[in-house]
This record gives structure tokens, C-alpha cells and sequence, in this order.
């Protein structure tokens, strides 16, 4: 015979460990809820736990694989940056800068293209973002960029390598140089353009993330490849780059908010604790090891080991912010309270 109670708290019965409490009693108002909010003192939102049905995340899962986006995101960053680096050799008479420069670019843009397609899982697929163009989709417009980027970072590297038509060479030196650009910043909207709370709070800052984190690899490389007459433009260039990454990463950590927290926390900020390692210790390198072919080199190594550093904490941060529901819903209730004080004063 069922001996349950229903009262406001909630079913009780008999049976020890089995009580459906409803919370009821616990229910706080929003009118209520504010004027806690209001009182200093006060539990604030920032402190909250929340939790999700069954312990699921908030926001559909990342299905993007770790070394696959990873390298997607780290090799299309050098290629750009050391094509655009490899026009500057080029147009300032350094040919063995620019050499290894442009080898760099078409191999790190094959494996960029080529983590892609593995993370769509058939090349068709990525034929069939070509089929229309979005200028409101990172995606289709990534696309486009890398199509037109290519083929020329193949032939300013094959006409290099053979020596045959030289002015072609140099032209699509300077075009891939010019495209670089795009290719090596494009995929910080790409990332930022989602629902991941690590990735999206941080959209003012992760173009300048990616940019200077692509330009002190690409600087590296020249530091690694090229002899140290010629160089200079790639020194500069890393430690430019080092400094702004640097600069650029620690305020978007602690200045998007609460998902910032997975830059310092986990996998996420395991590696970004590398990369910042790595890449101040390749830049001091760079300035107090010039003269030295080997210092230059093992510097270069440190940068460009921090920038894939790098993009391996973005992915994680963001993995992390998306699995635990507060980095979802504390910016969410925040915006909407200021909103909301916003429409009280006016």
C-alpha cells in the first residue's frame, strides 16, 4: 500500500531515501534576486554553481579534434605569416630568407588544408563549401582565402626551387604575401563566431592573438633557416610578435570575464603556460643570441613551439568553457541584469 504524502516541500513517504523534493521552498523571485544582487555584501552571480539536466553542457559539444583543428589553426597561421614575410625578404633583396620562407609557407598550407579535410572526414565536403559564398560565414569566406592562396604559395615556392620563370616566382611572392595576411587572422572569427563562451567572449582579442602568434612563428623560422646576414627582418619579426602575443593573450584571459578562467585552468592553460614560456624565452633568445647561428636557431624552435602552443590552449579553453555550464549562463545573467538596471535609470 502506498503510505506517500504529497505536501508543498514535495512527495514523502515511508520508504527511507526515496523523497521527490520539488526546491519549492527554496524558489527565490526575480524581484527578490535582484535586490540581493543589489545589496553590497551580497552573493553575487560570479560565485554561483549552476548545473544542467543529467550534468549535460549548456551549448552543443565541440566536435572538432584536438590535432587536427589544432594543426589546422597553427600551420595556416605560419604559412601566411611567412608569406607575407618572404614578400618583404623578397622585396628587400634577402634571398635566403625568402627562400626558406616560401617552402615553409606551401608545406605548412598543405598540412593546414590537409587537417581540415581529415576533420570534415572526405575531401568532397570541402569541395562543397565552394559551391557557395557567404561573406557572413568565416567559414565560406576561410574557404575562398584559402583557395586563392594556394596556388600561389605553390608557385612562389616551385619557381624558387627550379629557378624557372623568375618574375612569375616574384609576382606570386608578393600575391601569397598580400593573401598571408588574410590567411594567417581569419580563422580568429572563425573560432570566435561560435556559442563556445572561451572563444566568443574573447572576439576583441584573438585576431590580435592569432596574428602576432603566426608573425613571431614565421619570424622563428627565418631565424632557423636563414643565415644570420639576412635575418634581421625575421628577429624583428619574432620579437614583435612575442611581445603582442604575449600582451594580447594575458588581457584577453583576464579581461573577457569569467570564461577567462579556462585559459588558466586545465589542459587549456597547461598549454597556454607553454606557449607563454616558450615564447618569451624565444624572444630574449632572439635579441641576446644574434650573433650566434646556433642560439638563433634554438630561439626560432622556442617561437615557433609556442605559437602551436598557443592554438592548442585556445582549443582547450574553449573545450573546457563549453562542458561546464556557468561559463554559459554567469555572462548571460550578467548582461541581461545590466540591461535591465540600464532600462531602471532611464
Amino acid at each position: 500500500m502506498n503510505t506517500s504524502e504529497v505536501t508543498k516541500q514535495g512527495m514523502r513517504g515511508q520508504r527511507p531515501d526515496r523523497e521527490a523534493m520539488t526546491g519549492a521552498a527554496d524558489v527565490v523571485s526575480e524581484q527578490q534576486r535582484r535586490e540581493r544582487d543589489a545589496r553590497p555584501g551580497e552573493h553575487s552571480a560570479e560565485g554561483a554553481e549552476f548545473t544542467s539536466y543529467y550534468g549535460k553542457p549548456v551549448i552543443n559539444g565541440i566536435v572538432w579534434e584536438a590535432p587536427a583543428i589544432g594543426g589546422y589553426l597553427f600551420l595556416g597561421g605560419l604559412a601566411g605569416a611567412s608569406s607575407a614575410l618572404a614578400a618583404g625578404a623578397e622585396l628587400t633583396g634577402r634571398p635566403d630568407l625568402a627562400q626558406p620562407l616560401r617552402y615553409t609557407a606551401l608545406a605548412a598550407i598543405s598540412g593546414s588544408t590537409a587537417a581540415l579535410i581529415y576533420d570534415l572526414g572526405r575531401p568532397e565536403r570541402f569541395l562543397n563549401m565552394l559551391r557557395v559564398f557567404k561573406p557572413s560565414s568565416p567559414m565560406s569566406v576561410g574557404s575562398w582565402i584559402l583557395v586563392g592562396y594556394g596556388p600561389l604559395a605553390g608557385v612562389a615556392a616551385v619557381t624558387s626551387l627550379t629557378g624557372w620563370f623568375p618574375r612569375i616566382g616574384r609576382l606570386a611572392t608578393y600575391g601569397s604575401g598580400a593573401m598571408g595576411a588574410l590567411v594567417a587572422t581569419y580563422t580568429a572569427p572563425l573560432v570566435c563566431d561560435t556559442a563556445v563562451p572561451a572563444w566568443h567572449e574573447g572576439y576583441r582579442y584573438m585576431p590580435f592573438v592569432f596574428a602576432s602568434s603566426a608573425v613571431a612563428a614565421a619570424g622563428g623560422t627565418g631565424l632557423i633557416a636563414a643565415p644570420a646576414g639576412q635575418s634581421g627582418p625575421a628577429r624583428r619579426a619574432a620579437v614583435g610578435g612575442a611581445v603582442v602575443e604575449t600582451v594580447a593573450a594575458t588581457a584577453m584571459e583576464y579581461r573577457m570575464g569569467l570564461p577567462g578562467e579556462t585559459y588558466r585552468q586545465g589542459r587549456g592553460g597547461a598549454f597556454m603556460r607553454a606557449a607563454k614560456t616558450l615564447t618569451l624565452a624565444g624572444a630574449a633568445g632572439a635579441v641576446l643570441g644574434r650573433r650566434s647561428r646556433v642560439a638563433s636557431a634554438l630561439s626560432g624552435a622556442a617561437l615557433v613551439a609556442g605559437s602551436a602552443c598557443t592554438r592548442l590552449g585556445v582549443f582547450y579553453a574553449g573545450v573546457g568553457s563549453q562542458e561546464d555550464p556557468k561559463y554559459t549562463v554567469v555572462p548571460q545573467r550578467r548582461r541581461l541584469d545590466e540591461r535591465e538596471r540600464g532600462k531602471d535609470t532611464q
